[in-house]
């Protein structure tokens, strides 16, 4: 049996006192300043490495790029964690540009910024909206990764875009999960419908569906199980939660997004194996950018996985999600601001 919140009531649970858990109410300090400004905030510990590496390959008045500058440069770019393959592109790239010349570092870093532009370029990303009726989003991803974060603040997002969004706790075997997706959904002003405890989360997902009909809502986000990958189980209740809303709605669900910690580096590149083919993903939010400095794992996911990122999430306030976008995410990453 699933429980219907509307966004009406005024029951909502309050917030744990565990702030890395609770939703912030605090605005966004970085709403106003444009996208690149908010990528710029979100890569800061990514671009401080990054910056700080490069820039002490130039300690002398140019440098001659030779063997020993181009190992070293590819040291300094794995450290972001963009993997071994596309920072031997880089290099190579660097390579045959100035081998044996002495550059200035800007030249270097305009041909690596290119380069990256390149490697990052991908697909639309926005969301594959439903032809009529509601778009129905399954969000997947392990515990810890962020996901349940993610999706409030994913809510939020649409929510301020004018769209009526109904939240469903499909997470029933945690009950933090539940409780904190209550929270948001109290904070955002959305309708949630959550089950009782260890309550079979298809049917959560399948009352949430129905819901968002019955409200003429525009989107239905369900939030499903995070525990390991590797669990035989997981992946069937996740096939099952996939045909019971396909069922009430044509070709829903519309979107399944995967929600990657991007503090894992890259780990995250597993956690992207193990439910990318059982989910049936179309999409990745990569979450906690801004505590990491190992923001170039987005290149390796986007290489290696035919999955295009389509939010990342860049602080821990509830507006601080914003939809990919490679021009903004590589001007960040080399822009000499703080």
């Amino acid at each position: 049996m699933a429980f219907w919140r509307s966004k009406k009531d005024d029951t909502a649970a309050e917030p744990s006192s565990d702030a890395s858990s609770s939703p912030s109410s605090e605005p966004n300090a970085n709403e106003e300043g444009g996208m690149l400004s908010r990528f710029r905030q979100g890569l800061k510990k990514t671009r401080q490495v990054l910056g700080t590496d490069i820039r002490d390959l130039f300690k002398d008045e140019g440098r001659l790029v030779d063997d020993e500058f181009l190992k070293e440069l590819f040291a300094r770019l794995v450290r972001t964690d963009m993997g071994s393959g596309p920072a031997a592109r880089i290099r190579d790239d660097i390579a045959t540009r100035f081998r044996a010349r002495r550059v200035q570092m800007e030249e270097v870093l305009e041909a690596i910024r290119a380069q990256t532009r390149e490697m990052l370029e991908q697909e639309q990303t926005d969301i594959q909206w439903a032809e009529s009726g509601p778009t129905v989003i399954l969000v997947v991803g392990v515990n810890g990764s962020g996901k349940t974060t993610s999706i409030g603040k994913l809510a939020n997002y649409l929510h301020q875009s004018g769209r009526r969004v109904v939240l469903g706790a499909g997470d029933t075997f945690r009950a933090a999960a539940v409780e904190q997706l209550t929270v948001w959904a109290g904070r955002i002003g959305c309708d949630i419908v959550t089950g009782k405890p260890e309550a079979d989360p298809a049917s959560v997902a399948f009352q949430t569906v129905e819901k968002a009909i019955e409200l003429n809502a525009d989107v239905a986000i369900i939030d499903t199980a995070g525990r390991l990958q590797t669990q035989t189980h997981l992946m069937s209740q996740l096939e099952k939660i996939r045909r019971v809303v396909g069922k009430r709605i044509a070709d829903a669900p519309h979107e399944v997004l995967l929600v990657l910690d991007a503090t894992a580096g890259q780990n995250a590149i597993s956690q992207a194996r193990g439910f990318s083919g059982a989910a049936g993903c179309s999409g990745i939010v990569l979450a906690k950018l801004d505590g990491s400095a190992k923001g170039g794992v987005v290149i390796p996911i986007l290489e290696q996985f035919s999955l295009p990122v389509k939010f990342v999430g860049l602080g821990e306030g509830i507006a601080d999600l914003a939809p990919f976008d490679s021009d903004a995410f590589t001007e960040a990453l080399f822009s000499d601001g703080k």
